[in-house]
């Protein structure tokens, strides 16, 4: 073979080696872009009770699946028994905000187990329970609901003068309101105490109106929440024990006395992604995620103060939900690339 004829050959070789040395890496880029993204042609069906302060929980969670490749569609809304039935039955995919206790009996009516599936915890020993501001609690000694008894006392949280106190309390249709009803006929104050139920942000402004005009107040709340910084526990207002446990349903005898001899009624939850087991099977990153995906408690308190002080616009909680990604940008990429995986 000629000298001209073997250099002909060999530059040949070395642009077909070259071709197929660029085809193969650029097949392998594509192959891990896609691997990172196993969601990639999913759309993931979140559904929630159009709250703005969950929203922002929302928001953080469709950043990591976006990341991996799901398309996040319209949040549907409902109610949280409705929520856990549109998951039993597969009407949508899962919901950013269940506690494990006091959504137990929405839980179990929707399939339990056998259709849905918890993942997390997001965060834990949530708590719960009833308060009342300190200035009337030191003047009064009030330190139990049942002091509601005394006429002298309920007359001070009578808002509407009818002569029974006025409680602040849960709406229709939460977890809480059926604990608050229980509450009534067990520590028989019926007679005694009106449950106020109705948009409970809207209860809580016009109660911390009447906190700050000086007059008593008596609600409930839990955490995390922005109303613990605004009435704080301690200074502002003081939390109430119960005579004794009493819960509905399947919890009825779970025991709500803390360790300090106190008993705020209600037990402590753990807050978890829930979704329907089918879609979690199917979708093992996103399950992943869910699974490893943590708010905690203080951070998430803070975050929705600073809704309460900024403002409640779409924009607004898609920012405060970025700034918490960003805030903890080498957890968070973590949990996402774990879930890749």
């Amino acid at each position: 073979m000629s000298t001209s004829v073997l250099k002909t050959t060999m530059a040949s070789a070395l642009v077909v080696a070259a071709t197929s040395f660029g085809t193969l890496v650029a097949d392998t880029a594509s192959n891990g872009a896609e691997a990172a993204q196993p969601g990639k042609g999913v759309t993931v069906r979140p559904m929630g009770v159009g709250r703005p302060d969950h929203q922002i929980i929302y928001e953080a969670l469709f950043i990591g699946l976006e990341k991996l490749g799901y398309t996040v569609g319209e949040m549907q809304i409902g109610t949280y028994p409705t929520i856990h039935l549109s998951l039993g039955q597969g009407d949508a995919d899962f919901t950013a905000v269940h506690w494990d206790g006091l959504h137990l009996a929405y839980y179990d009516k929707s399939g339990g187990d056998k259709t849905l599936q918890r993942l997390g915890p997001m965060y834990e020993k949530a708590g719960q329970g009833y308060y009342v501001d300190k200035k009337t609690a030191d003047k009064l000694k009030v330190t139990n609901i049942k002091q509601m008894e005394d006429a002298s006392v309920r007359k001070m949280f009578d808002a509407d003068g009818d002569g029974k106190a006025n409680l602040t309390g849960c709406n229709p249709g939460w977890g809480c309101e059926k604990v608050i009803e229980h509450h009534m006929d067990a520590y028989k104050m019926r007679d005694k105490v009106n449950h106020d139920k109705g948009q409970y942000f809207a209860l809580m402004a016009d109660t911390i109106t009447r906190f700050k005009e000086g007059k008593p107040i008596f609600y409930y709340t839990w955490s995390p929440n922005w109303i613990g910084a605004v009435l704080r526990p301690g200074q502002d207002v003081v939390q109430l024990s119960v005579p004794f446990t009493a819960l509905p349903g399947e919890r009825k005898a779970k025991d709500t006395s803390l360790p300090d001899g106190s008993n705020p009624g209600f037990a402590a939850n753990n807050n978890f992604v829930l979704a329907n087991k089918e879609f979690a099977e199917k979708n093992p990153a996103a399950a992943k995620f869910f699974k490893m995906f943590r708010f905690p408690l203080g951070e998430l308190s803070a975050a929705m103060l600073r809704m309460n002080e900024e403002g409640k616009e779409p924009a607004k909680l898609k920012q405060i939900a970025a700034d918490w990604v960003k805030a903890n940008q080498a957890k968070f990429d973590g949990w996402v690339a774990a879930a890749a995986k």
